[in-house]
């Protein structure tokens, strides 16, 4: 990838299964966040904003408020409530500082063949786009339900949590295409070095 160009569709991951955790899985393997061309492609990948909705004026102050959302949101995840520690709770108090901002306003308009798409009111603010990430964090993590879904992937050195949603709650990776893959071919190599000891 040259330097400064969006990355293709298949480097930024849209599966974790919440915006949230869509956005704690930028750090895999390696920040992915690096740009505020990629935050803008990621914002709209994510589904915060619908495609087409202008994000010229993100800077770099987005990137670093992005990321520091994104570090509360996985200190949330990935920690314990109990007992509670100082960065938990101060982590807390900025997740539910942020969701009080109105995420950015839909509206519905008549497409070229009479269907309704989605469009933003205005280009979105950054606090907006904050607030929903921010909101998306306090409903997974307050529902008990999304909260018992919630998985770590089995993928080796693999940190991305996502919700399992499957039949039988029975995923183990992230992805069956990237950490899936990965260990079906070790396994298959395990196996073909016990065949010829």
């Amino acid at each position: 990838m040259a330097l400064g160009t969006a990355p293709a569709p298949y480097e930024l991951r849209f599966d974790a299964g919440r915006v949230c955790l869509d956005l704690l899985a930028t750090t895999h393997p390696t920040e992915r966040l690096g740009t505020v061309e990629v935050l803008r492609a990621w914002i709209t990948g994510s589904g915060l904003v619908p495609p087409g909705t202008p994000l010229a004026h993100a800077d770099g102050s987005w990137l670093v408020a992005v990321r520091e959302v994104r570090g509360h949101v996985g200190q949330l995840v990935h920690g314990r409530v109990t007992p509670p520690t100082p960065s938990y709770d101060r982590a807390l108090a900025r997740v539910n500082e942020l969701a009080r901002t109105a995420p950015p306003a839909p509206r519905a308009r008549r497409g070229q063949d009479g269907t309704l798409v989605r469009e933003l009111d205005r280009p979105p603010e950054c606090a907006a786009l904050l607030g929903a990430i921010a909101r998306d964090a306090v409903e997974l993590l307050t529902d008990p339900v999304a909260r018992a879904s919630l998985r770590q992937c089995a993928g080796d050195n693999c940190p991305i949590v996502y919700v399992d949603s499957s039949r039988g709650r029975r995923r183990r990776w992230c992805s069956s295409e990237v950490c899936g893959n990965r260990e079906r071919v070790a396994r298959h190599r395990r196996r073909a070095a016990l065949s010829r000891a």
